[in-house]
């Protein structure tokens, strides 16, 4: 029983440490592609201008 125990706490503590090597290593990528999203969104925004007028 007390290995099982160990085992799970072992297993989990390897997957938390994956997750966490993971996350950093896709961090900078989200990180640069939500401030070129942005962007991206920005210069639409601004070029694209209002089609509509304002009544």
């Amino acid at each position: 029983m007390v290995v099982k125990v160990v085992g799970i706490v072992v297993l989990a503590l390897l997957a938390f440490w994956i997750l966490g090597a993971l996350i950093e290593a896709l961090m900078p990528i989200l990180v640069i592609s939500a401030i070129g999203t942005g962007l991206y969104l920005l210069y639409k925004a601004v070029s694209s201008g209002d089609k509509t007028p304002i009544n």
